[in-house]
């Protein structure tokens, strides 16, 4: 096939390389890059071109392994597959695996971005145990009953972390996240890309869990059963479901076992609004809360099912646009204020607003934040990106009733909510403002400690110029995306910071995603 012409819905015979930020392994044929999903680096695979642009890259699936990598297990999830949705776009690996494939994203990202190389272990957080089954409050109409396995408690190995006997061999300190040396190039196994020509194993990991089911499937890992909030789409006959990935196709399969057992339950039993998002979010009390979000409305001028001539993403600016928009919500089930602790405090926050994914990572963070700030007693922080201000709390906590915490977030509602779970503590306060306007607002203020959390496209160079310029003692840096996190990281080093420590979170496992977090200092 000539360089000019379009790749898509053809089938190559590839070797996989490293992993790229993304989901995805690189390979090369004829002089293009391929970022081939579903397969392991060091394997051999027939991947089919699902998407070409033209230039120098293209993406496809794996769509049979010829020479499987001694990592790769049965998926644990049935949707993720070639031509399915995105959730699940590592199941197909052991547990340690996916976290040495995370590993040596972030490692490289770190070297390219930040010149900083360290080692580190990519954390398991563990799922907080569950007394009773998500309890369902006020109108209904959903299934109910008993849901056993995980919302009962009974995790024993998933919740401790102790992940043994995978289809990988016996994997130690898996669940513990002790896959060190990955930013020293020291990965072992999936990462480096070892390849054995034997079938796929099929051998099941020791959580032999009497009546664990995640929605239906028992998962082969400790990747099932974490996930307190979903959000779902209805397709035009009022089924929910996901979109496919990088499309506007609903795949109505509810099968991914990410979320907290029974959180599903029924679900797919009822017929909803076309058009709208379903939001479903199992709370600290165990409470399950179900909202409706009316069809989003897309300006003229867009299709959303409009597709791009070469196969690119299905008009995504226009749904962002549209999704954007504020939209009648209509509770289905429970109140839609979903109760959340951390550190032994309360918050009351929107069923539709942000919390963490996993359940245990909110106060995983607010831990690793409480013991890296070491605010002084009566000094100034500030936490900024602060949502409803689980770190603005532990901060408060250091700097007590003589100093002060400031907190910023451009979502109203949020700081709403912070407000009110935060106010016994006077000497904090939160405002609705967009963080880089604050900030230059703020010319003679010097904080102690300061702690950011932004978006996935990073705190970027003129918040962390200003920074800089105030001159804190120490910031903790959060991520979710390791290419936004190591160019923040490059940016600080200009300002004249050095990093003093990284910890590495699989917040959401058997996916590409992950949560790093840095201290920084003078």
């Amino acid at each position: 096939m000539s360089s000019g012409e379009n790749w898509r819905g053809a089938v190559y015979e590839v070797r996989l390389g490293p992993p790229g930020h993304g989901g995805f392994c690189v390979a090369r044929h004829e002089g293009r890059v391929l970022f081939v999903r579903h397969g392991l680096p060091g394997e051999l695979v027939r991947a089919q071109v699902t998407e070409d642009r033209g230039g120098s890259f293209c993406r496809a699936d794996a769509i049979e392994i010829l020479e499987p990598s001694v990592d790769r297990v049965d998926p644990t999830c049935p949707v993720s597959g070639p031509g399915g949705a995105g959730c699940c776009d590592f199941s197909h690996a052991t547990p340690e695996a996916q976290r040495a494939l995370k590993a040596s994203v972030v490692s490289e990202q770190l070297r390219r971005l930040a010149d900083w190389e360290t080692d580190f272990e990519v954390e398991v957080i563990p799922i907080p145990p569950r007394g009773t089954a998500p309890r369902r409050v006020g109108r209904s109409g959903i299934a109910t009953g008993g849901v056993r396995g995980i919302a009962a408690g009974r995790v024993r190995s998933a919740a401790a972390g102790r992940v043994s006997g995978t289809a990988a061999g016996r994997v130690s300190g898996a669940a513990a996240g002790r896959v060190s040396g990955a930013a020293a190039g020291r990965v072992s196994g999936a990462a480096a890309g070892r390849v054995s020509g034997s079938a796929v194993h099929d051998e099941a990991n020791s959580l032999t869990v009497s009546d664990l089911d995640v929605n239906g499937i028992a998962p082969l890992s400790a990747s099932g059963g974490w996930r307190s909030r979903v959000r779902l789409v209805v397709d035009a006959e009022g089924r929910a479901g996901v979109h496919g990935y990088r499309s506007t196709d609903v795949i109505t399969d509810l099968r991914c076992p990410q979320p907290i057992a029974g959180a599903m339950t029924g679900i797919a039993d009822r017929t909803w609004t076309p058009g709208a998002d379903l939001v479903v979010a199992v709370d600290g009390d165990g409470v399950r809360h179900i909202v409706e979000l009316a069809p989003a409305e897309v300006r003229s001028g867009s299709r959303p099912e409009a597709r791009d001539r070469r196969g690119g993403r299905n008009s995504a600016a226009a749904r962002r646009a549209a999704a954007s928009r504020a939209r009648t919500e209509r509770v289905i089930e429970g109140s839609g204020v979903a109760v959340q602790y951390v550190a032994g405090r309360r918050w009351e926050v929107s069923a539709t607003g942000f919390w963490q994914p996993h359940s245990g990572a909110a106060q995983m963070y607010s831990d690793v934040v409480a013991d890296w700030s070491d605010a002084a007693p009566g000094t100034l922080g500030w936490d900024l990106y602060c949502g409803v201000g689980v770190f603005a709390a532990r901060l408060a906590d250091q700097v007590g009733a003589d100093g002060a915490v400031h907190g910023v977030e451009s979502a109203r509602s949020a700081v709403e909510e912070g407000e009110s779970a935060l106010r016994d503590l006077p000497w904090v306060q939160l405002q609705a403002e967009r963080v880089e306007r604050w900030i230059v607002e703020q010319p003679d203020t010097a904080p102690d400690v300061v702690v950011l959390d932004p978006p996935r496209a990073g705190a970027g160079k003129d918040v962390i110029a200003a920074l800089g310029e105030r001159g804190p003692r120490r910031i903790v840096h959060i991520g979710c995306d390791p290419a936004a996190f190591a160019r923040d990281l490059g940016l600080y080093r200009n300002a004249g910071y050095k990093p003093g420590g990284l910890r590495v979170f699989d917040a959401f496992p058997a996916t590409h995603h992950i949560e790093c977090v840095a201290l920084l200092e003078r």
